[in-house]
Formats: C-alpha cells, structure tokens, sequence
C-alpha cells in the first residue's frame, strides 16, 4: 500500500512497510516484497528546493515625464507606442517636445558660450542624430548653435540657435508609453507630467507576499514560465525596500516588488500577461540523495531506503530537504552510486 506522509514541511508518497515488505529495520533483508521494483542511483550535488509564485510580464523602469513646455497638447502618442532618439514624445501647441538620451535633467536654457556636462549630452545626441561641424566637448560655442539650428529647423521649431526644456526631454534611452496623462487637448502647465512611461527591455513583475521575501535575493537565477507554457531563465534584478499595502481586512496584502530580468527571450508582446515563477526556497550543497519514491517508512517509525546490490536490504536514513523531486538523505552504510528500490512503473 502507498500513503501519504508529511516530513520535513513536504508531502511525500512513500511504500508503508507491512504487507508488501517485511522489514523490521536495522539493515535487515526483506523476507518478502510484492511490489515490483525498479532501481535509482543515491547521488551526490546540490538539492535545491523552490516555490512557484505568480508574475506578470511587463516593462521594466517605469517613471513619469515632465516637460517645460505649456499650453494645449496638439499631438500625443498611443499606449504602446515606442519613442527613440530623435522622436516627439508629444506636441504642445504644435511644437514637438523631443525625446534625447541622457541622464541629467534639462534645468536651464543651453545657448552660446554655457558650458557642462548638459550641453555635453546635447552634443552627443546632436552627433548621433547626424548634426556634424561640432565638437562634443561640453562647450557651447557657435559650431554647437549652427548645428541646434539646423536641428530646429528640420523639428519645425523656430531656429534660435537656443535649447530649452519646451523643446526637449533627456531620458536613460527609448521608451515605450504607459499611459497618457496629457491627451490631446488638455492643456498644460510648465512642468506637469504628461506621460508614464517603461523602458523598452522585458521583465518579470512579481507582488512577493512580505513574508516570503526571503526567496528573493538580487542575482539569484529563477525560472520564468510563460504564456504557452514555455519556460525561460532568468536574474532577480530589483527587489524592492518599501513594503506596499493593499485592500482591507481579510483581504489586507503586504507585497515587496520584485523585478527579473529575463534578457533577450522570446516573449510575445503581450504587456501584463500573467507568467509563474519559481523561485528558490533552499538550497543543500554537496548531499547525497535519492529520489521520493525511495523512501519507506519503517513500521518502527523514520525512514530506510532498500540497497540492491546482488541482495536486497533495508538501510535506515535520516530524511533531509525535498527539492526537484529528491530527498536528501543520511546514514551509515549509505555512499554515492549506491543503487536503491523505487517501485517500478
């Protein structure tokens, strides 16, 4: 007969001695077995334990933009829609406010004889975008106002030689629009923001229960799998110091954000689709194991696992972590390469 047994926080399926085998443990042979046996190597290596939680596929560094433009949105991008160097994040008052890459903020009016690492990231995207005669040096002089000039003119702006925060946004690279906060129409004051938007790389989104977040450790490898069933790897990326409260009552939920990254997979385009992750739980370095079905539990109580070896005997073993379909397991008289009864299929 087979039953149920709960150790070491897992349930297990394992062969109850008594009336399939008769062993009365301390390394005796079985007189007697009625259920056909297969066999399994005891190996040695890592048993890793994990716990699967529910994720959702989405876009990673999400954040708001600003603008110093103001007045009425003339033009404003669609959700989804992907913004790169060069392109108009959105339009005020029929002026593109275009999107440059870079980490520092537009907080001044760039113009003839500033200099800074600013109008260093102006030039370089200036470079990039195919304005040459200039040098990217920090330094605005009149080859860096020709070159604006020419940008102005081909943007449709009135060619001032000048850049101010109407004109441009300076993000960490291309974006993919989230929401619009200042659709068409709506007008705008200096510094509102007018849209959420994502970076353009893929990840794994999870709402972690608290009191579970010690199963994510910054670079630590997880499995991903997707809609469809296909499973990818991944590196815990991010994981969140704020803890966040949801709901009411018996539905109250504290989650920390974790983010995975999941690099160049294949993942469809669908945003928010829910995907499952398994993260893991424990790890036992360098122990042996055998897989659950091994393991018997000895009319007397613990557990044994039954060596073939030319004979068939009951080795008694102290059961340790679960994980991947294995056991860890201990005893004397147990070594690696050992061959034990699992039933047969």
């Amino acid at each position: 007969m087979r039953r149920v047994v709960v150790a070491g926080g897992a349930a297990v399926a394992v062969v109850v001695v008594g009336g399939a085998l008769a062993f009365t443990g301390g390394g005796s042979r079985a007189q007697e077995t009625r259920v056909p046996l297969a066999t399994a190597v005891v190996s040695r290596g890592d048993l890793v334990d994990t716990e699967k939680v529910d994720g959702k596929l989405t876009y990673g560094d999400v954040r708001d933009v600003w603008t110093g433009a103001s007045g009425v949105v003339t033009w404003a991008p669609e959700a989804g829609a992907v913004v790169r160097r060069g392109e108009s994040l959105l339009s005020v008052a029929g002026k593109p406010v275009t999107l440059m890459y870079g980490g520092r903020p537009m907080y001044r009016t760039l113009r003839e004889g500033v200099s800074g690492k600013d109008v260093r990231q102006l030039e370089g995207n200036l470079r990039a975008l195919g304005y040459g005669g200039l040098t990217v040096d920090g330094e605005f002089t009149g080859a860096t106002r020709a070159a604006v000039q020419e940008w102005q003119a081909d943007r449709g702006l009135e060619e001032t030689g000048q850049v101010d925060a109407g004109q441009v946004v300076f993000l960490d690279g291309a974006v993919r629009v989230r929401e619009v906060t200042a659709p068409e129409g709506k007008r705008i004051a200096q510094g509102q923001p007018v849209l959420t938007v994502a970076g353009t790389r893929r990840v794994v989104h999870v709402d972690l229960d608290a009191d579970k977040q010690g199963l994510a450790e910054k670079g630590a490898r997880v499995s991903v799998e997707l809609p469809g069933g296909a499973s990818v790897k991944g590196t815990i990326s991010e994981v969140g110091g704020v803890a966040r409260t949801t709901g009411s009552g018996q539905d109250q939920k504290t989650t920390v954000g974790v983010d995975i990254s999941i690099g160049d997979a294949r993942t469809g385009r669908l945003d928010e689709a829910p995907v499952s992750v398994e993260l893991e739980s424990e790890r036992r370095e360098g122990v042996l194991s055998v897989p659950v079905e091994a393991l018997l539990a000895l009319r007397e109580g613990g557990f044994g696992v039954e060596v073939v070896d030319g004979s068939r005997r009951l080795v008694p073993v102290r059961a340790g972590a679960f994980g991947g379909g294995r056991v860890e397991v201990a005893g004397s008289g147990l070594r690696e390469g050992m061959k034990v009864g699992v039933p047969a299929e």
